[in-house]
């Protein structure tokens, strides 16, 4: 897909990785709006790249299907959408006090999978009413996993499980869309420098990325957004879930 005069929606877009694509397609001439909720900075970041914010809820499905729709009127249509909401808790399928409780194991899966599945679906039905480039192309859905999803930690079991879903939709997902142009990818990124790990001391940083290949480090939020376009612009890029890690592999704690 060529990126000049294509619109965007960037889910998450006022912090971290998806801020990095925000600037990224901006950047890349690509009409981009955010989308994030109403405390975050997205009305002050909007406001400096003079683009549009929305604030939302993504765990209010509805509301956020309306507002996505309004968000992409407001465009003049949608061909790309980035999504990097998650969120996890530290919990063993059995804990001191008993079981994992599934009000909890439900609140991350809602979070991390279904709100990405929401998205998903929305931005799939604004996006096959655009007009299809010179190869049948109408959008590009990028979605966040993490390499958790195949090798979670200790205490890690709702995260890894909500964002083994999403690795585990994509294929399935491209398949459905593949009739009206549509691709649908994930990226699954290892520890990367973002407002979630800045309280993180120096020393615990070079012990959580010493088994990493290289670089042995934390990715940052511009490599994120270096991916992400890529899928966007290459086209035989579908279905599937690219790790970015540096070679990392979690060990069990």
């Amino acid at each position: 897909m060529k990126l000049q005069g294509k619109k965007a929606v960037v889910i998450g877009g006022a912090s971290g990785m998806a801020l990095a694509a925000v600037k990224l397609l901006h950047s890349s001439g690509v009409k981009v709006a955010i989308m994030d909720l109403p405390g975050s900075r997205g009305a002050e970041i909007g406001a400096e790249l003079d683009i549009p914010f929305k604030g939302c809820n993504i765990m209010d499905y509805a509301q956020m299907e309306a507002d996505m729709r309004e968000v992409a009127a407001e465009l003049g249509g949608l061909n790309i959408m980035v999504i990097t909401a998650g969120g996890g808790i530290g919990m063993r399928t059995l804990t001191r006090n008993g079981p994992h409780p599934m009000e909890d194991f439900t609140r991350v899966v809602n979070l991390s999978l279904n709100a990405t599945f929401n998205a998903c679906r929305v931005a799939a039905d604004i996006m096959k009413d655009e007009e299809p480039d010179e190869g049948g192309e109408r959008g590009v859905l990028v979605c966040t996993a993490s390499i958790a999803a195949f090798e979670g930690q200790i205490g890690q079991v709702a995260y890894a499980a909500a964002k083994a879903g999403v690795a585990g939709m994509m294929l399935p997902m491209a398949r459905d869309l593949g009739n009206v142009g549509v691709r649908a990818m994930a990226i699954a990124p290892s520890l990367f420098s973002t407002g979630a790990t800045q309280g993180i001391p120096e020393e615990m940083v070079g012990a959580l990325t010493r088994d990493s290949a290289f670089p042995k480090r934390m990715g940052l939020p511009e490599e994120y957004a270096l991916l992400a376009r890529s899928i966007i612009e290459n086209p035989m890029l579908n279905g599937n879930c690219i790790r970015l890690d540096a070679g990392m592999r979690f060990a069990p704690k």
